[in-house]
């Protein structure tokens, strides 16, 4: 078989999606014996997504995650209590946990067979996304990292999309790319993916699962699924 392409693919909004915290978190709060409305849930979870997204890259390893998790877990914990919901009575870690149990990934539909397909074709799949050291540990988790052959996080690159340096060392880690055939990335975001991936010298793909952009530069396909992707990768 001829070597394939390089294929890098976006995690959040790409490959997976995130299920409704909001109501898992109620619901481990309360499994906890803390009773919090989900307009409290709502408002404190956007703090500390806020505050994750802000921070992520600070976790590159396994001793600063933990350390990130209890920092989310202590800003989820004062904004529950400025949100009117008292959590004094749990311990920092029972917060914890009931964060993380609150935070459930999953892949979309259309996903475990188009990354079958791909790699049936001979092509090599490397993630990349702006995430913490536990990128891995959810692609584990979702199935997932047994259709890809590699991933990459903005913590451990130490840069975040759309810096070029992230996609350069998701090169690195695919082994034996064809060099007639350039790299193609393929994420859920103009900003961050598109721009990135022009700017580092790869081809582009738009995934809009949900909605289309007026800004997708000229010559960057869009498509609604994954399920198209193998034939613009032949």
């Amino acid at each position: 078989m001829a070597l394939g392409r390089v294929v890098t693919l976006d995690a959040l909004g790409t490959l997976v999606e995130l299920e409704r915290p909001v109501p898992r978190l109620v619901a481990e709060l309360r499994a906890r014996g803390v009773q919090v409305g989900e307009a409290q849930a709502a408002t404190a979870l956007r703090e500390e997504i806020a505050f994750y997204r802000a921070h992520h890259d600070s976790a590159a390893d396994a001793t600063s995650l933990a350390l990130l998790r209890d920092r989310c877990a202590e800003v989820l914990r004062a904004a529950l209590e400025q949100a009117g919901a008292g959590v004094g009575a749990l311990a920092p870690g029972e917060l914890r946990d009931a964060l993380l149990a609150a935070l459930r990934f999953c892949p979309f539909d259309d996903v475990p067979a188009a990354l079958a397909e791909l790699r049936a074709a001979g092509h090599r799949l490397i993630v990349v996304s702006n995430w913490d050291v536990s990128l891995h540990e959810m692609l584990r988790t979702t199935g997932l990292e047994r259709l890809v052959d590699g991933a990459i996080s903005s913590a451990e690159a130490g840069e975040r999309k759309p810096a070029p340096g992230i996609f350069r060392r998701a090169l690195q880690l695919a082994a034996a790319p064809d060099p007639e055939r350039p790299a193609l990335h393929v994420g859920d975001s103009v900003e961050l993916d598109v721009a990135g991936a022009l700017g580092a010298g790869l081809r582009a793909v738009l995934i809009a699962r949900a909605w289309a952009s007026a800004d997708v530069p000229a010559g960057v396909p869009v498509l609604a699924t994954l399920g198209g992707l193998a034939a613009l990768a032949a």
